[in-house]
């Protein structure tokens, strides 16, 4: 792995795609363990999620739904504070156990306005499932249930994660370079 560069930035490898997708195992393991007997329904938060999803999909081996929505909040490198939701749930999910997919929980702000929506629809059980948790960041009490890795208040890209909508395809998790 070797630096990146974007937009005049610099990013520097954080998280190696072997890593990621070791800890995607352990993660659907654990997943598979906790919703045995039902079907789950996997909400999978576009964009930024939909790596990370596909994978641990894939590796929960056993029977179980996805659906996607979208919502935004980001703009360059940092939250506007402001959650909008470009693609909605048409999903009827009362009484069903839902697994919340995103990619990174930061702030807390978008997870947490997510959960309040998704709470008034009933659902058997609620959980957060995220490849990245940023604790140090929290503004929101939230506390993911599935998380795959604990990261310091740094911007990072790939695996998902964007620099204005670029980045995402990058199979490896960086961060940005600190100045000397």
């Amino acid at each position: 792995m070797k630096e990146v560069h974007y937009n005049g930035l610099t990013f520097v490898p954080y998280i190696e795609k072997e890593r990621i997708a070791a800890r995607v195992k352990e993660l659907a393991a654990q997943i598979k363990k906790d919703c045995e007997g039902t079907v789950p329904l996997f909400i999978c938060v576009l964009n930024g999620a939909f790596p990370f999803a596909a994978d641990l999909f894939r590796a929960v081996d056993m029977d179980a739904e996805i659906t996607f929505i979208r919502l935004k909040s980001y703009e360059g490198m940092a939250s506007t504070g402001v959650i909008k939701e470009v693609v909605g749930l048409s999903e009827d999910i009362k009484d069903r156990n839902v697994i919340i997919i995103e990619d990174i929980v930061d702030t807390g702000k978008t997870i947490h306005n997510l959960l309040a929506d998704l709470k008034k629809k009933e659902p058997a059980s609620l959980k957060i499932a995220t490849l990245l948790f940023k604790p140090e960041a929290l503004v929101c009490d939230v506390k993911p249930d599935y998380v795959g890795f604990e990261i310091p208040k740094k911007f990072v890209i790939g695996f998902g994660l964007d620099l204005d909508g670029i980045a995402r395809n990058l199979e490896d998790v960086y961060q940005l370079k600190e100045n000397a």
